[in-house]
């Protein structure tokens, strides 16, 4: 989240959770994409938030629907009691 963000602009996403099941290095996803491998780790951290245009390529790159890379919201914790 830069300086002048607003809570409600946050966009939390699960990259680094999907590039590790996945065995995918930052780089890697980085070149597949056509980015910086630094802009990978922007995004992981929160400290960039993605285009439109780029956040539908990470999804197509994953094989999944944007909602399941990218919300509004924390995504719950993984094995958290349902």
């Amino acid at each position: 989240m830069t300086n002048g963000d607003k809570p409600s602009e946050v966009v939390y996403d699960r990259i680094a959770m999907l590039r590790a099941e996945r065995g995918i290095t930052r780089r890697e996803l980085a070149d597949a994409l056509g980015i910086h491998y630094q802009t990978v780790g922007y995004l992981e951290r929160g400290e960039f938030r993605p285009s439109l245009h780029l956040a539908l390529r990470i999804a197509q790159y994953f094989e999944v629907p944007v909602e399941v890379v990218f919300s509004l919201e924390p995504f719950p914790r993984l094995g958290s009691a349902a």
